[in-house]
């Protein structure tokens, strides 16, 4: 596995790399069983519903890296535990609200809880930032132009089960 410099984190099919104090970048690596084009359109779609989804900034190359960047700003985690749980029953609140606004226009994460045969914790794509709570890794989410009626409303009702979890280990944790 090569190194990378910068290295921030890795998922199941690219690592995301720091560019700046305000930019990061999730590697596409030759064969990286992800289309980078079909998820800068779905993060594009998402941006301009609501700020939930991490904003995308551009594609790009890195020669050096031989890799295919989607550049995203910078998300700086904090540490929801060290917040009161009334604070965190707002956040909470507010970010079911977004997401069911992404709903009715058209996206759908797909991946708030990971699979428990992934690396990592269950709700890594859920980070608590300055703003408020925000999602990252639009890898798998999908668009409603892009499925059917039907696979879309089952992907929103998996996804409202998945929110429901997210509150309990957010507000109980």
């Amino acid at each position: 596995m090569m190194k990378y410099p910068r290295r921030l984190s890795s998922g199941a099919n690219n690592i995301v790399v720091a560019l700046t104090e305000t930019e990061v970048a999730k590697l596409f690596v030759g064969d990286s069983r992800s289309d980078i084009g079909s998820e800068a359109q779905k993060m594009q779609a998402a941006n301009t519903i609501n700020g939930l989804v991490v904003e995308f900034k551009r594609l790009d190359f890195d020669e050096k890296l031989e890799a295919e960047l989607l550049v995203m700003e910078r998300i700086y985690p904090i540490d929801y535990r060290a917040y009161e749980v009334e604070k965190r029953v707002l956040w909470a609140d507010v970010f079911e609200n977004e997401l069911k606004a992404l709903h009715a226009a058209g996206f759908v994460h797909r991946d708030i809880r990971r699979p428990s045969g992934l690396n990592g914790l269950y709700f890594d794509n859920v980070l608590l930032t300055s703003e408020g709570l925000r999602l990252i890794d639009v890898g798998i989410s999908a668009l409603r132009i892009q499925v059917t009626e039907k696979i879309f409303a089952k992907y929103v009702e998996i996804e409202l089960k998945e929110m429901a979890m997210f509150r309990t280990y957010f507000l109980e944790r």
